[in-house]
């Protein structure tokens, strides 16, 4: 009978991942002789490692998820549910609660540590999960008491400041990051807009006072007013997390956040504007977990998914991607890319800048920190075999004609264009300068896109329809006699909406409408040509919505225009 494998030792482990060298590993034993103290310990001590990375490389020794709790944004609900006192005893530290699966992360320095399981969930409701993640010992030490110590809801730090009811004197010195209120409440508020789903958040200095706005579900609400005495604090907070130059006033600058949020890996891209009441701040939210959607999982009309599918079975040629900023476009593209990502093809982008890292795919960024343009990056990416090319967005002659190049020499190419419509991406192709002859032929087909909110379902209501509103839907008899209407609830934040439909329509290029290409034909011409081989504009995605009682007439008409059907 063959002996069992013996499991490597961590120094060895350490070395193979190449965190530290074999020099380094001999100094170490040699210093555990002297001390007797463990060898990831000596390690640390002597400064040839980290204490997150000693995690990162046990937790995959043994199957375990690691986490990293520089990065952690606290999560109130999660720390009342354990004890402090609980939390020292057994170091653990609570991470992050979601109410709706009742799952409790939990940082422990031993995952495999029954008598504290056992006595956590002893302290808890029964009907919570815990899930164990591992972190360092002296992580954990050090967290507990700023992730204790102080308020962490907006309103409780917000009384905190308002009251001057707070001691730097009595913080501890790991709790030095969240010693000021207002060091807090931005954290508060980058937790507050990843739990009510917001993509934006908005730092918008007035003349007398600070306004903070989310944009959820594509629409801006306001959350909150401040004293604009305390912007300058705020900014500050603002500019060292995101890498910023502090005494940098008069000049834009962008930046990025990384932290774990709500349990989440989030990604923040900042962006500062001088404006006369002082610099203004907008963080876009990139949460890869809601942007890298399986095609599947796309909340898309099982037609127009399959028409998608069909586009991608061929093998050369360009799918465009159209509509206005915020409407989609990436999440789509990037859903079809993760569609087609096999080892057995070669997938590259270039984007401005790279949102989400996908595996496998070779991603490049293009921006004013690159010296490279877009075309300059289509030459370059050619020279790399690959099979699958995505390029941000066909924005001038030279970029449109590499691309369409690429496409030409066997290649499958994705991009965005922007314009109003699919049928409208031919008159912006030829007003950039690509010729007739050029995009017949060369365009498997084009996409427009535009996000609807979708209706509350705890709380949308009933009503009767009226004649005009019959008119708009294209309704000549009584099947259809009530639409809904939004209402508003806890459960949606009283806006009666909650969550986003993707509205499509897939315009799929045959060799009729490429005659029609090269004949320069209009807008109208080609219009009725395609509805003839089944192509349905936005509007008829919309109406379909709205019939089916999953978005409201009002909400369809902020988006689509729905006019012309009153005139057809």
């Amino acid at each position: 009978m063959s002996e069992k494998p013996q499991k490597k030792r961590i120094g060895d482990q350490l070395i193979d991942r190449g965190v530290i060298s074999l020099d380094q590993l001999k100094i170490a034993l040699q210093e555990q002789q002297q001390t007797g103290n463990k060898i990831g310990k000596v390690l640390i001590d002597l400064g040839f490692l980290t204490e997150s990375l000693l995690t990162d490389v046990l937790g995959e020794s043994r199957g375990d998820e690691s986490i990293n709790l520089s990065e952690v944004v606290p999560d109130a609900e999660a720390i009342s549910l354990i004890d402090k006192k609980l939390a020292q005893q057994f170091k653990v530290l609570p991470c992050d609660f979601d109410p709706e699966t009742k799952v409790l992360q939990l940082a422990m320095a031993d995952t495999y540590d029954i008598l504290a399981l056992d006595r956590i969930k002893a302290s808890i409701a029964p009907d919570i999960i815990v899930s164990p993640v591992l972190a360092g010992a002296k992580e954990i030490e050090a967290n507990i008491d700023p992730f204790y110590g102080y308020e962490l809801s907006i309103d409780g730090i917000l009384k905190e400041i308002e009251t001057g009811e707070y001691d730097d004197t009595q913080q501890g010195m790991g709790s030095a990051e969240y010693s000021h209120p207002l060091v807090r409440l931005v954290d508060a508020f980058l937790t507050d807009a990843v739990k009510r789903n917001a993509s934006d958040i908005h730092f918008e200095p007035e003349e007398g006072f600070l306004r903070i706005r989310y944009r959820i579900d594509g629409v801006l609400h306001q959350i909150r007013s401040l004293h604009n005495k305390y912007w300058p604090s705020i900014v500050v907070r603002l500019k060292v997390l995101s890498s910023m130059d502090l005494a940098e006033t008069r000049s834009p600058q962008d930046g990025r956040i990384h932290l774990i949020v709500a349990g989440q890996t989030i990604d923040f891209r900042v962006a500062s504007q001088p404006t006369i009441h002082g610099e203004n701040f907008v963080l876009r939210i990139l949460d890869r977990a809601k942007s890298i959607v399986p095609l599947e999982k796309l909340d898309l009309a099982e037609e127009n998914r399959n028409l998608l599918k069909l586009m991608m079975a061929r093998p050369e040629g360009i799918i465009l991607v159209t509509g206005p900023t915020g409407s989609g476009k990436t999440t789509t593209l990037y859903s079809m890319l993760n569609h087609l990502n096999k080892e057995t093809v070669n997938i590259m982008t270039l984007e401005d800048p790279v949102e989400y890292p996908l595996g496998l795919i070779r991603q490049t960024s293009i921006g004013q920190s690159s010296k490279m343009s877009f075309a300059d990056g289509i030459r370059s990416l050619m020279r790399q075999d690959p099979d699958i090319i995505l390029v941000g967005e066909m924005r001038d002659k030279e970029t449109a004609e590499m691309g369409f190049q690429a496409a030409m020499t066997g290649h499958q190419v994705f991009s965005t264009l922007h314009t109003n419509s699919a049928i409208g991406a031919f008159p912006r192709l030829l007003d950039i300068g690509v010729l007739p002859d050029i995009i017949s032929g060369n365009v498997i087909g084009i996409i427009g896109q535009r996000l609807i909110r979708k209706l509350c379902s705890k709380c949308k209501q009933q009503r009767p329809i009226e004649d005009v509103e019959k008119r708009l839907l294209g309704i000549t008899d009584n099947t259809l006699n009530t639409l809904y209407s939004h209402a508003g609830c806890k459960h949606c934040n009283n806006t009666g909406y909650k969550g986003r439909i993707a509205l499509l329509e897939i315009l799929r290029i045959d060799a009729d409408l490429d005659e029609l290409i090269i004949q320069k034909a209009s807008h109208r011409e080609f219009l009725k040509a395609a509805k003839e081989k089944g192509f349905k504009p936005l509007a008829d995605d919309g109406v379909a919505q709205v019939v089916a009682g999953r978005t409201t007439l009002e909400e369809l008409s902020r988006v689509v225009d729905l006019t012309s059907r009153l005139t057809e």
